[in-house]
């Protein structure tokens, strides 16, 4: 009897390619695991079987497989149906879904890029002979692709001694070389916990009385403490009371100081020294029982909580739960950044339980996760991750908390699938029987509109912890302020005087600008010119740090210039300004204190967002400049002031979402004010203060904004009342898209009467030499979501079936928003 595989490949097929495998295979494989099959005419590539039958393929001859690679599977079922609702609900294909959820170093194909890595030796003895040939093949040759591989070695079938290679770590897979940065470590030293009370702090000065050098570095190491507040420095105590570092060593030896290290257990100014789980406040307290009520009847909870109501101690709370059952959970975040300070708050409450899973991760390190996870070890009961850790091989889920749910960054916008972390969350506890816990200072209106309508559960947390009063906003009208003369640059008076006085009470200040480089655009004076981008409709940003103009689309950059490209004339002038102007000018207002700038040029490494979050926790930082990333749900215990620039260019977005968007931007960042126990302030600039959306964020006003904006979406038939699919049409060729565009709404029109918007080009017509078009489907409530799709698929392959349209990319984007 013959035996066939299904096997899902990593490229976009409609269908799963079938093969034929021996008897003794089909023994062995179980569906997950990973084979090496061939395809097309010489390719390689490494698939998933999806299962094990007995019909051959009517159409083709099925062709027999390499390689098994795997002897357990690596994908689980649970996981197979996750990738199956993922492929039909955001339309892609199953072999999208593999290539997102797989680390790359699962997937091999004969077009990978293979190299030595140098930081091994290797005994030639260790390697049997077809490794060697490769490992030496490497000496001579920086990189080989593997079908090179194939020819040194003589054999088609080249990917099992590869994948010894790799367990070997003689060689590295190319794409993943990350900047392996060690983080420096800074010597901090306090006082032994023993000595904090007055009794123990006599005794010691009497013993040393004898030593008065020793005792002279305990006498300073109090008045530099006193003085700054912040953590001191190895190096500023030996500077400060003139003592060698043998004395300080020995006071370290004899246990009356106590050293630390920065970057290993960031610095707790509480004073305990292993934190037990904290007592939660009387709210909270309510919250958590409310949560465990709302999940007997709900399946998902919207917790619907202030900034720095506490939240994450209530999650930590149920994670215990969920632990003491032995289940496994999956904390979501949609910020790297965010990853990096809750880490070590979670370690300090579960030690080794918890794994990290995002993108910045070497692909070993996500192997590594992964396996973890597979196997249910016990040190990945708990997964902190960015949206990707969906698709880890969980076996005993039994809660996803999505932090921050209301966040842009959960939904994945290019390459296919475009799905929202948040939703496949939700689908993704349901397989496992699991409950979903959704938090947020400001839900997105889906989410609250879900719970209103009772489909989740709903906790509210209304007060801040320690019950500090929300934050005072104040709006500030520049254009008051402007006709008054009263603006230094970008800084109007009420701010810098509001600065002056955060800073003289030594405390911290936030800038937000939510846009990064230098100036949007340089403008010549003489003729108007402003040089633009070659590949995309945009202006280049002037980017100083760099002397570059830039484009934020394509990555293209040049020179700045010095003459304008059209006259000839000199005289060029800067509109608009990015997060490198302010913290310019901040540097000129403020000269004797320290800024920092956050976005996504200072934090490219992998430890990019680390230095700059330790430095600020550590008070090293006073000001510091930021774009969104600084609205992440981040905690800083020290900052009173938080300084929003300039609030129309959000608000005025062409978007439908533009004002949701704005409100919970205003209030996360506001949120990031007065976290411990004076009240913060924040100011907003902007040149319209009655706005409506100012006027709720300044009174935090939830309810009001979704009221407002709900009535809004019914009116004008959008999410969360209308399901909305956009179409994405990409050519280099503008007449081609046009007349293809033109094409395929009409057709989407003749299907569906109503609903159909389109096509339009969108505000940036041109990205990477590629000219845009936009269709917009709006499907109400009773109309079935799933005929719409095949409705949808249906045309679209009868608008590729068109010899002239073949070429443009069609790009199907559910729930684009």
């Amino acid at each position: 009897m013959a035996y066939f595989i299904d096997v899902i490949l990593p490229i976009p097929l409609q269908k799963l390619f079938t093969y034929s495998i021996t008897d003794a295979e089909s023994g062995f494989l179980a569906p997950g695991m990973r084979v090496a099959v061939p395809f097309g005419k010489s390719k390689i590539y490494t698939g998933i079987v999806y299962n094990i039958h007995s019909d051959a393929p009517q159409v083709y001859e099925a062709k027999e497989i390499h390689q098994i690679l795997d002897e357990t599977p690596i994908v689980n079922s649970k996981q197979l149906l996750l990738w199956e609702w993922i492929a039909s609900y955001y339309m892609c294909t199953l072999g999208d879904v593999m290539k997102a959820a797989l680390p790359n170093a699962f997937i091999l194909e004969s077009e990978t890029i293979i190299i030595l890595n140098t930081k091994i030796q290797l005994n030639d003895s260790d390697l049997k002979d077809d490794e060697f040939l490769v490992y030496e093949a490497l000496q001579y040759q920086s990189s080989l692709k593997i079908h090179d591989i194939a020819n040194i070695l003589d054999k088609k079938n080249v990917l099992p001694v590869i994948k010894r290679l790799i367990e070997k770590e003689a060689i590295v897979i190319e794409e993943e070389i990350y900047e392996k940065y060690k983080p420096k470590l800074v010597r901090y030293v306090k006082l032994h916990a023993r000595y904090s009370s007055e009794k123990a702090l006599q005794r010691l000065l009497e013993e040393l009385k004898r030593a008065p050098k020793q005792s002279q570095v305990i006498l300073t190491l109090f008045s530099v403490s006193a003085k700054t507040k912040k953590p001191v420095k190895v190096s500023d105590l030996s500077h400060e009371s003139e003592a060698s570092s043998a004395i300080i060593k020995s006071l370290i030896d004899k246990d009356i100081l106590e050293e630390y290290y920065i970057q290993t257990d960031r610095v707790q100014y509480s004073g305990e020294s292993n934190e037990s789980l904290k007592v939660l406040n009387e709210f909270q307290e309510k919250a958590l029982n409310g949560i465990n009520t709302s999940f007997k009847t709900h399946s998902v909870t919207l917790l619907h909580g202030v900034t720095s109501s506490g939240k994450t101690e209530i999650y930590v709370k149920l994670i215990e739960e969920i632990l003491a059952k032995g289940c496994q959970v999956l904390y979501l975040l949609p910020e790297i950044a965010l990853t990096t300070q809750l880490v070590s708050r979670l370690q300090n409450y579960f030690g080794e339980q918890v794994a990290v899973f995002h993108s910045k991760y070497s692909s070993q390190e996500r192997v590594e996760v992964w396996n973890q996870v597979l196997d249910n070890s016990v040190k990945a009961k708990i997964v902190l991750g960015a949206r990707s850790s969906i698709f880890l091989p969980f076996n005993n889920l039994g809660l996803i908390i999505v932090d921050e749910e209301h966040e842009q960054s959960f939904k994945q916008f290019d390459p296919a699938p475009r799905y929202h972390a948040r939703d496949t969350a939700i689908v993704l506890a349901n397989i496992h029987n699991a409950k979903t816990l959704l938090g947020s200072a400001t839900p997105s209106l889906e989410s609250y509109f879900n719970a209103k309508q009772q489909k989740y559960g709903l906790v509210e947390i209304n007060t801040r912890y320690n019950s500090v009063l929300m934050p005072d906003i104040e709006l500030v009208d520049i254009k008051d302020k402007h006709k008054r003369k009263l603006m230094k640059g970008h800084f109007s008076d009420r701010l810098i005087e509001e600065m002056t006085n955060a800073l003289k009470d030594g405390n911290q200040i936030i800038l937000f600008q939510n846009r990064r480089g230098f100036s949007p655009i340089v403008e010549c004076n003489t003729c108007g010119n402003s040089p633009q981008c070659p590949n995309c409709d945009v202006s280049l940003t002037y980017h100083q740090y760099k002397d570059q103009l830039r484009c934020h689309y394509c990555g293209y950059h040049m020179v700045m210039i010095k003459n304008c490209l059209a006259c000839g004339s000199v005289e060029l002038d800067s509109k608009g300004f990015g997060t490198e102007q302010i913290e310019a000018e901040v540097k000129v207002l403020f000269p004797n204190n320290k800024v920092a700038r956050m976005d996504l040029d200072t934090t490219r490494g992998k430890y990019g967002y680390e230095k700059i979050i330790t430095a600020f926790e550590q008070q090293e930082v006073d000001i510091l400049v930021g774009t969104q990333m600084l609205t992440k749900g981040l905690d800083f215990r020290n900052v009173k002031l938080v300084g929003i620039m300039n609030a129309d260019n959000m608000l005025n977005f062409p978007d439908f979402r533009a004002h949701e968007r704005s409100f919970q931007l205003m209030l996360q960042v506001s949120g990031r004010a007065g976290r411990t126990d004076t009240r913060g302030k924040v100011l907003i600039q902007t040149y319209n203060p009655n706005h409506n959306i100012l006027q709720q964020v300044s009174t935090h006003d939830f309810d009001g904004m979704y009221n407002e904006q709900m009535n809004e979406r019914h009116n004008y038939k959008y999410p969360p009342v209308y399901k909305q699919i956009k179409i994405t049409l990409k050519h280099k060729d503008y007449l081609k898209v046009d007349a293809g565009s033109l094409w395929l709404a009409k057709s989407l029109r003749q299907v569906f009467k109503e609903g159909i918007l389109g096509p339009e080009s969108p505000p940036i017509a041109r990205i990477r030499n590629q000219f845009h078009k936009n269709i917009l489907i709006k499907i109400p409530k009773k109309q079935s979501l799933s005929r719409t799709k095949e409705a949808i698929i249906k045309i679209n392959n009868s608008f590729l079936s068109i010899k002239e349209f073949r070429s443009v990319r069609v790009i199907l984007n559910v729930d684009n928003f």
